[in-house]
């Protein structure tokens, strides 16, 4: 009868389990996408305004010290803080240093689909590598004019103007789609 007794408490332990354990996975999720990507913590699902239409002046970029993208890498949502910047033509891009040792610049070469909020709205757009020495040029120049206002040393510190371009820096166009 013991036996029987500790079956059926064994039994409703694994229910009670089964049912708790994806509600607070999905719950710490939840959380953690509310709450990040914080500082260098990587955040989870963006939530946030969804506009109407395609953008094509990304001008309002610059008055925002850092985006926020949001690119699948693996089964979850993979969301973080970047530099963006909008050149003087409004056209929109992010940037990174040293992208070869960052697991979201390798993932968003494979798949270019991503998600970036900017004060409150997530838009969707496509994300492609910039290869052109020219168009990279002006996009540096137009990320060294915007760190100017919105620098936070030490992990994102301006540089005098005129700095020239790293070789070991790439940038990302961002097209709404």
């Amino acid at each position: 009868m013991a036996e029987s007794k500790m079956k059926s408490l064994a039994m409703k332990i694994a229910k009670i389990a089964a049912i708790t354990i994806p509600i607070l996975l999905v719950t710490g999720f939840v959380g953690w996408s509310y709450t990040c990507p914080c500082d260098r913590t990587p955040g989870g699902y963006l939530f946030g305004a969804t506009p109407e239409g395609e953008m094509s002046d990304w001008s309002f970029a610059n008055d925002i010290p850092l985006c926020q993208i949001q690119i699948r890498d693996g089964l979850i949502p993979y969301s973080i803080n970047l530099n963006c910047m909008a050149t003087p033509a409004g056209d929109l891009y992010l940037s990174c240093s040293v992208c070869t040792r960052k697991n979201w610049s390798g993932a968003v070469l494979e798949n270019g689909r991503a998600r970036i909020r900017l004060d409150g709205t997530v838009y969707p757009v496509t994300l492609t590598r910039v290869m052109d020495s020219n168009e990279l040029d002006r996009v540096w120049v137009a990320r060294v004019k915007k760190l100017q206002v919105h620098a936070a040393p030490p992990l994102n510190p301006a540089v005098p103007l005129g700095t020239p371009r790293p070789d070991h820096w790439w940038s990302f166009r961002v097209e709404s789609r």
